[in-house]
């Protein structure tokens, strides 16, 4: 699995969960957004990375 280490294993690139406060601060930081915009995106297009990319305006 590719992935970004953090202290309790993987981060998955291709999908975001919520729920793993490191991914989304990752995906905050890359991307230049709010958690409440990457959480609308979620919402709206699912949780793979490139459509919430896509969602935001953004490359992934």
């Amino acid at each position: 699995m590719a992935g970004l280490k953090d202290k309790r294993g993987f981060i998955d690139k291709e999908r975001l969960d919520l729920s793993e406060r490191k991914a989304v601060e990752y995906w905050m930081k890359r991307w230049g957004v709010t958690r409440e915009q990457i959480t609308a995106a979620h919402r709206k297009v699912g949780r793979l990375t490139k459509d919430i990319a896509a969602e935001l305006g953004k490359r992934r």
